[in-house]
């Protein structure tokens, strides 16, 4: 007898089916009776909706045939009409995933040439830019035996005209000439005309080399013949531009294959991602103004003062024309940055983003000049973690990416990451980081939330964080901090362009401290011993056995768990072929005392005496509990179910398989630790965490269950483990969804040890889809995971929230199901087991559950569908209320969760001309004063836009147009303070080290200083040491070491008063080695005594009014008050 479960399957996917034809009211009785019988065939005995023989009285007609009538009528009236061509195609909701039946794992393409190490300077040995970086990258990936496993592609010269679609002929004709060229002296002196740059006499030939290479492994990529690809090449390219060498770059290897690909492959979408440490501006210019091609770079810029110091590098240039927003720039204020770091950019920024853009071709300019140990960079990446920043990246674009070397100058660490990044390409695991993550710094979170700021209006996947108006500005206690979008720069006047110009040849390259070079090579021999880059050859596990059929529902054939789903699963993964390619599992029976690890004895034995009870006790039975059915075989498919996820995690932790994937039956995350629970008899996936905690000493296990219900047994067996992170997203409804009750609301986060560890996404709308579940991963679940770095993932894997499921409502794809298991699969080694929960439309679970099979043994699986054609519909109900969700979410977990610190609230964003200046410009409006000379647009004309280190000269009074430049930017302090008089003129001290660390942690980020004892702590953002001094201590009064204001913890606001000054002096000699300018309204006092009553510092102010106005009529400036406070970064 079939199952009612596909028949309601069936008659659904009609409706689907329907809604894409374009109605009609013509009829057809001979076309619509064919097409009716049709379908009442395929739907089975059960299709006209009776329960059996029995039923009495007119049959209601099954809506499966109701529809089929109803789109015979359409069909044949369209083809009465002859539209029948015009039609919108009918989409079938698993397509994606029939089509990956025929998707297998495609070879990884390497090109390189061994002629490219001639390339080197002839005059200065040690220049950085040596032939060793090439060299030593690939003695390494030959080490681990990575070539011999690649299409090895030959490498060509591009040709002219390839060259001549990006660069000029002068260009080009330019570095010809020097083909072959001996003469050094020459070479020199035509070398210093360009910035950073020698040439070589092979130059020509090997530039040409580099960028045909480029160019072909992508013509391949795109031709099928390999599923991705690695570039082993230099000289580097991504600074060269249209009529200029820069950088050790002479032609632009990515830029000119990306180009290729629009030209001869006319592809829409490419994304080229630059994690060079140093702005690629080259191959910012070739697209800036080009959707087609979505730049984004990742690099140190410190305000301008690091190379190429440049103002179009920072975070507010956008793109122009059809570009505007497909130009992401996120500058690095400061060195010493790490993995947590890029992982949380890779995380919070560029992986929605991609999803969002849907590119066809993904391009990746990989220099390692990020990398621990490079002189350039001074940055803290370690090698093993770029494969983590790829992972994510390589199920996309249909899994078309191409990895193209650029920098790099520590050949340790370059050599090591770029061979790791091949190996990621391979698909072998991303290997377990071996150093703690540390949370994203100060500087990051800055960057980021601006870059997010300025490209939030273009952008659905960006609008997580909320927004504030002008006016809550004056709100500083506000629970969700207040993110102020600046900008500032460092880099001094750029001189006009000389013919005469030149620049220096030898002792260019970045030189370390011997104490720095050894403490890095040290550390980086113990990262590259410690790395676990072993893996066991069987990719996947399978356990199965068919005497969980046995269980089934005697009195309700209908009911949704019923043993057709795992038949089903198994029948489709054999289908696809992927049996056989699996370790299958021999089944076992869990031991009473392993199902113990998670239920008490009790329930245990109550199961057990199932055996042997009639068909009425059993009914009585289970009546007694919330949703369950028994049978007699209940007992012996419920632990031959748990047995069978052990053996997945005897065989993962044993290293005989990579990951596991467990098709059983009755699932477990609704079972209590004393009672049965929602179809679940013993908790399958708590059982093997309990299990792999005892048998193999494991500290850190991560549990994710994507069942649309929340695992409320799962939850309460380890709400005060810290060992198990457990990690729910389902729907919640406001506790009105199965399983009902605030257990699975967003505030429930674990009790005594297990504080935190508890993580619920609870969906409070129905219909969340692929985009929303892709934000929960990437927002809350990801961040979360990779902090709490887990040494085993077990996911709790219910397909109810699949599209189709009867129960769930919601739709998500199976390709999503494959695509989050694949982003897991990055945590832990890749020791992932996948464990069957619930799931009712029987074709819903087997596609979806395949997809994940196909994502762990490496196989492509198509991308969800959810980029361009979703954000141009408004936004659903869904997507709202996912938002809102999330932000509730983050609030609640970032106190438990350093690496969520990006819940802030941004500036309202108002689109418009000036689009990034327009909120400065309504706080302007508050302020009274006019905004005359306003920048161009965000993403213009970048030479057009004033250069900002020409506004102020040193110690002059602050302009208003420095303001509007955003060189500053404006908060309302308070005038006074009734804490001000703890203060005393003869107890400011001598000087103030503005470097100092932390009294309690030593850090040296975001320190402050207490004005009461001296005494220095961090920030709320690091360890809210100063804030903890402050309370304990009761000295409100602290000043911070990065822009000199005064916070006063009483007051929850910063204050502007004359006696703040002597100690903002010594913080500005010693940050700046010169006096700070005196800009309050009264007469400097020598004895540095004020009246700490504003009315009275007014007073004395008016009696000075005249004769300032008179100075500041004679100096042209606007006399400004105190209105507001100015934060201000000196100028070079």
């Amino acid at each position: 007898m079939n199952s009612p479960i596909v028949t309601r399957r069936g008659a659904q996917q009609a409706k689907i089916q329907t809604r894409a034809m374009v109605k009609s009211k013509s009829t057809s009785s001979a076309t619509a009776a064919a097409a009716a019988a049709a379908a009442n065939a395929a739907a089975g005995p059960n299709a006209n909706g009776s329960n059996g023989a029995g039923s009495c009285g007119p049959r209601k007609p099954s809506p499966a045939l109701q529809e089929a009538k109803r789109r015979a009528r359409n069909m044949l009236k369209s083809q009465n009409n002859g539209t029948a061509a015009q039609l919108e195609p009918v989409i079938d909701i698993f397509q994606n995933a029939v089509n990956a039946k025929s998707m297998h794992r495609g070879p990884t393409a390497l090109i390189y040439d061994e002629s490219m190490s001639e390339h080197c300077c002839l005059w200065d040995s040690t220049h950085q830019e040596r032939p060793e970086r090439f060299t030593r990258t690939l003695e390494r990936c030959r080490e681990l035996k990575l070539v011999e496993r690649c299409l090895q592609l030959k490498s060509r010269l591009a040709t002219k005209d390839e060259i001549l679609k990006l660069h000029s002929m002068e260009h080009y004709e330019r570095l010809e000439q020097t083909s072959g060229v001996h003469d050094e002296e020459a070479m020199e002196e035509l070398s210093s005309h360009y910035d950073a740059i020698y040439i070589h006499p092979s130059t020509f030939k090997l530039s040409l080399l580099a960028s045909g290479s480029t160019i072909e492994l992508v013509e391949q990529l795109l031709l099928g013949k390999a599923q991705n690809g690695m570039a082993i090449i230099r000289p580097p390219g991504h600074h060269a531009m249209k009529a200029e060498f820069n950088g050790y770059c002479y032609f632009n290897n990515v830029a000119l294959a990306a180009q290729h690909a629009l030209e001869s492959h006319q592809l829409q979408r490419i994304l080229i991602i630059d994690y060079d440490v140093h702005h690629g501006q080259g191959t910012q210019r070739f697209f800036y103004n080009d959707s087609r091609v979505l730049y984004f770079s990742i690099h140190r810029y410190e305000h301008g003062s690091f190379w190429p110091n440049l103002q179009e590098s920072d975070y507010h240039a956008i793109g122009a024309g059809s570009g505007t927003g497909y130009n992401f720039n996120v500058p690095l204020n400061a060195k010493g940055l790490g993995n947590g770091d890029y992982l949380a950019i890779f995380q919070q920024l560029l992986l929605p983003v991609a999803m969002e853009y849907q590119p066809e071709l993904i391009i990746v300019s990989a220099g390692y000049d990020a990398a621990l140990g490079c002189p350039e960079g001074e940055m803290e990446v370690t090698p093993a973690c770029y494969p983590h920043l790829l992972n994510p990246l390589l199920h996309l674009a249909n899994c078309r990416i191409a990895v193209v070397l650029e920098g790099g100058y520590c050949v340790e660490s370059l050599s090591e990451g770029a061979a790791l990044t091949l190996r990621a390409l391979l698909g072998d695991p991303c290997p377990p980081l071996v150093e703690p993550l540390q949370v994203p710094s100060p500087v990051l979170r800055e960057a980021l939330l601006n870059c997010i700021y300025v490209h939030r209006p273009y952008w659905r996947c960006l609008q997580l964080q909320q927004t504030y108006s002008p006016g809550e500005l004056q709100q500083i206690s506000s629970t969700i901090p207040l993110h102020r979008v600046q900008r500032i720069w460092l880099g001094g006047t750029t001189p006009a362009p000389s013919p005469d110009q030149r620049y220096p040849t030898r002792g260019t390259s970045a030189q370390l401290s011997v104490d720095v070079v050894a403490s890095n090579a040290s550390r980086l021999r113990l990262l590259r011993a410690e790395t676990q880059l072993s893996v066991p050859a069987v990719r996947v596990c399978y356990a199965y056995d068919a005497q969980m059929l046995q269980h089934f529902n005697l009195h309700d054939a209908t009911h949704p768990e019923q043993p057709m789903r795992i038949r089903q699963i198994h029948q489709m993964h054999q289908d696809y072929q992927l049996l056989g390619r699996m370790q299958q599992l021999e089944a076992r029976a869990a031991t009473t005392d392993e199902v113990c690890l998670a239920h008490t004895r009790a329930h245990v034995n109550s199961v057990r005496r199932l055996l042997g009870r009639s068909v009425e006790e059993l009914q009585q039975v289970g009546a007694g509990y919330n949703s369950v059915y028994l049978h007699p075989r209940t007992f012996e498919c419920a632990i031959l179910a748990s047995g069978a996820v052990l053996q997945a995690v005897d065989s993962v932790l044993r290293g005989q398989s990579r990951s596991g994937i467990c098709n059983v039956r009755p699932p477990g995350h609704h079972a209590e630790p004393d009672q049965p629970h929602g179809f679940c008899i013993f908790n399958n996936v708590a059982i093997a965490a309990q299990y792999a905690i005892r048998e193999y000493g494991l500290e850190r296990i991560l549990i994710v269950d994507w069942d649309v219900h929340h695992g409320n047994g799962t939850q309460h067996i380890f709400e005060s483990n810290p060992k198990v992170l457990y990690i729910s997203v389902h729907r919640y409804e406001h506790g009105a969804f199965f399983p009902k009750g605030p257990a699975g609301n967003f505030d429930v986060v674990g009790k005594n040890a297990g504080r935190g560890f508890n993580v619920n996404i609870p969906w409070n709308k129905k219909g969340m889809g692929d985009l929303e579940y892709a934000l929960a991963f990437q927002q809350l679940i990801l961040p979360i995971a990779y902090e709490f770095s887990p040494q085993l993932v077990l996911v709790s894997a219910g397909f109810d929230a699949a599209i189709g499921d009867p129960l769930g409502g919601c739709k998500v794809t199976p390709e999503g199901y494959g695509l989050f298991t694949h982003w897991l699969s990055a945590l832990a080694g890749g020791r992932i087991i996948v464990c069957l929960e619930g799931g009712y439309n029987v074709n819903s679970i087997s596609y979806a559950m395949t997809m994940c099979t196909k994502t762990l043994l490496g196989d492509p699986v198509p991308t969800p569908q959810f980029g361009s054609t979703t954000a141009q519909r408004s936004p659903t109900v869904a997507f709202q209320s996912c938002l809102e969700t999330l932000q509730m979410c983050v609030e609640q977990q970032r106190h438990h969760w350093k690496s969520l610190v990006f819940g802030c609230k941004l500036p309202q964003f108002v689109l418009g001309e000036n689009n990034n200046e327009d909120f400065l410009a309504a706080t302007m409006d508050q302020l009274s004063i006019s905004n005359d000379d306003p920048l161009g647009a965000a993403g213009g004309d970048i030479d057009a836009q004033p250069d900002r280190g020409q506004d102020r000269p040193s110690g002059s009074k602050p302009k208003v147009k420095a303001l509007e430049q955003q060189e500053m930017f404006a908060i309302y302090p308070l005038k006074s303070c009734p804490h001000l008089s703890l203060l005393r003129p003869e107890e400011v001290p001598k000087s103030i080290k503005t470097n100092g660390a932390c009294g309690d942690c030593a850090s040296t980020v975001e320190n402050w200083l207490c004005l009461s004892c001296q005494s220095i702590g961090c920030g709320r953002y690091i360890n809210e040491h100063m804030e903890q001094h402050c309370r304990r201590a009761k000295h409100p009064l602290v000043l911070s070491f990065s822009d000199l204001s005064v916070w006063c913890y009483e007051c929850s606001a910063y204050i502007d008063h004359p006696l703040l000054y002597a100690y903002q002096n010594l913080a500005h000699l010693d940050k700046f080695q010169e006096a700070m300018a005196w800009t309050h309204g009264c007469m400097q006092r020598a004895d540095g005594c004020y009246p700490i009553e504003a009315e009275h510092l007014d007073n004395d102010s008016d009696r000075n009014r005249s004769r300032d106005k008179d100075k500041d009529k004679d100096s042209g400036s606007s006399s400004m008050g105190s209105g507001y406070y100015i934060h201000l970064e000196r100028n070079n």
